[in-house]
């Protein structure tokens, strides 16, 4: 399961900068006016090797005069009932407030591990204002940090990579694990109970009945592998209580903690962006993944339909449109099985270790044809390739102007290691080095 982390406060301490730095984005909305952090946002953190889920919370309050300090100290509730760590902010410039002793109480009862950080603390020299902290009795360490320019947030970073725990081991030996996601009612318990052919998972017409993530070791192929069901992640602006949200976090963490994700897609309504954002999930995990466009049985179609169907998917899909498409029916089971055989086998390759000389031998003569564009009146010269050692494929490339090596090129190469080597559905990282 992957570590992670919910950022609480009262409101407008810096919580959502934070996130932001946290993050490396600008997701959630920074702004002076108290309480504008109404709902969670959640992300994904990286520091060296590790990476970890972030959750944005909105300010807990004791009152609020707007209405909503019931729904936030819910929310935020749920919230760290989720998080392996809690990110407790307090703001140096103002000091202790009442607000502030209400949170540490609930801390306390909350059991969970606590970080109590001090924010606008952007110098040295201000380092002072934590002593005034000590009184809430909370932690045994106090962080200065500020949020807005970084300063403190390294030193976090290396605590907070030191709390979470080491990879196990035998990873390569432990059974693939494969994710089914997608929107609410799309179809996901029906595939799980169709593979199965047990009732494991609850089916129904209302949208988002799974709430939580569901592991069930299942055997197939000769092979014994995971599948986990997921509830449906949502448009955010429809999350309206909280089980769903909580829910939307137990997708999250499960594409996390996936080999593969087989992600539904209603065949009756097209892809959207809701689909396209959950694809961005999964990539952006560096996780496998194949596309099941589900429901098929209800489409009218002609000999042209798949065709045409697949070509406006890839489109969208672009720039990786190296995706195994499936078109299923979990009422008829219609090539169900061959989508699962696909998982495994993108799984499989996901794993895979291209021998340097092999990367060499095809990626070398290919550059050595259609070099990198002239930058600036210069030659770049690439010279030699290799696969990082990392648990998802990521190629090196070495050269003598890595800085001026362009998306284009990227994408070219990428595309041309898809030819040649077996990433279908695998995202695949590119690094250029100095020679």
């Amino acid at each position: 399961m992957s570590y992670t982390i919910v950022i609480v406060g009262r409101p407008n301490v810096g919580k959502s900068t934070l996130y932001n730095k946290l993050t490396g984005t600008d997701d959630a909305i920074v702004d002076p006016t108290a309480g504008v952090t109404r709902d969670r946002k959640y992300g994904i953190g990286e520091w060296g090797t590790k990476s970890f889920v972030v959750i944005d919370t909105g300010g807990i309050a004791e009152e609020d005069e707007e209405g909503f300090e019931k729904d936030i100290n819910s929310q935020v509730a749920l919230a760290i009932g989720e998080a392996d760590l809690v990110l407790f902010m307090v703001d140096g410039k103002e000091g202790v407030t009442d607000g502030d002793r209400f949170i540490a109480d609930k801390m306390r009862k909350s059991k969970k591990d606590i970080m109590l950080l001090c924010n606008k603390v952007d110098t040295s020299d201000k380092e002072g204002w934590i002593n005034e902290f000590w009184e809430l009795g909370l932690t045994d360490e106090i962080w200065p940090i500020s949020a807005n320019n970084g300063y403190g947030t390294g030193d976090l970073l290396e605590k907070i990579a030191e709390k979470m725990p080491a990879d196990p081991e035998g990873e390569e030996n432990e059974l693939p694990k494969i994710a089914i996601v997608g929107k609410p009612n799309v179809g996901k318990s029906s595939l799980i109970n169709a593979l199965t052919g047990k009732d494991r998972s609850i089916v129904s017409e209302v949208a988002g009945t799974t709430r939580d993530a569901i592991n069930t070791e299942f055997r197939a192929f000769n092979q014994q592998l995971i599948l986990i069901d997921t509830a449906g992640l949502r448009k955010r602006k429809l999350i309206d209580n909280d089980i769903e949200f909580y829910s939307s976090i137990r997708t999250i963490k499960a594409i996390r903690m996936s080999d593969v994700c087989l992600l539904l897609i209603d065949a009756t309504e097209g892809i959207t962006r809701q689909d396209l954002s959950i694809f961005k999930e999964i990539t952006e995990a560096n996780k496998g993944v194949v596309l099941l466009i589900n429901k098929w049985d209800l489409v009218e179609k002609d000999h042209k339909s798949v065709d045409k169907y697949s070509a406006e998917i890839r489109q969208k899909l672009a720039p990786m449109t190296d995706v195994p498409i499936f078109f299923t029916s979990t009422v008829t089971k219609q090539r169900i099985l061959k989508a699962l055989e696909k998982a495994m086998e993108v799984a499989h390759n996901r794993k895979q270790r291209i021998p340097t000389n092999k990367l060499n031998e095809v990626m070398l003569p290919i550059i050595e044809n259609w070099p990198p564009p002239i930058y600036k009146g210069k030659d770049i010269k690439i010279k030699y390739v290799t696969q990082l050692p990392t648990k998802s494929p990521a190629i090196a490339f070495f050269c003598n102007t890595p800085q001026y090596i362009k998306d284009p090129y990227m994408r070219f190469l990428e595309n041309k290691l898809r030819e040649n080597f077996h990433f279908e559905g695998i995202p695949v990282r590119l690094y250029f080095r100095k020679k």
